[in-house]
């Protein structure tokens, strides 16, 4: 495969702390926050093991990631990963592997999560799920009149 390249990450987990909208110096929203992502299985003594993953937004969806999510959320992000050194204030290069996220949902449903505390204490409600268009079992009669089929 000549000049293959593909890079795509779809991360499920929960925040380990609430995001912080900040601005650059051209007023542009960017958040950055880790996902606590469990993997599968256990430890010897039965404790679950996880992997945590630096997530960064921009823009709108710094904002909408700041708005509606905190400490604990359930989250689900797709994007891409980002590998960026720095020189930090000693002088010593740093490297940063991160996710740079495209997309952001909700994981939670209202019922399960109904809502969380805000930045200053206050109980913020989570928009609810959308509500399903599909009709239910019930609504649904097995026929077995081969005349009332199309075909």
């Amino acid at each position: 495969m000549a000049n293959f390249n593909f890079n795509r990450v779809m991360l499920g987990g929960r925040l380990t702390a609430d995001p912080e909208n900040k601005q650059t110096t051209d007023g542009v929203s960017i958040t950055s926050f880790t996902i606590a992502v469990n993997r599968k299985g256990t430890t010897a003594d039965g404790k679950a093991v996880a992997d945590f993953f630096k997530v960064t937004a921009w823009r709108s969806l710094a904002d909408f990631a700041c708005k509606f999510f905190r400490r604990g959320s359930a989250i689900f992000v797709v994007g891409t990963v980002q590998n960026r050194s720095y020189v930090d204030h000693e002088g010593t290069k740093r490297y940063v592997t991160e996710i740079l996220a495209e997309e952001i949902s909700f994981v939670d449903s209202k019922g399960e999560t109904a809502s969380v505390p805000g930045a200053d204490g206050a109980q913020v409600e989570k928009p609810a799920p959308l509500a399903s268009s599909y009709a239910s079992a019930e609504d649904f009669s097995i026929s077995d009149k081969d005349e009332d089929l199309p075909f």
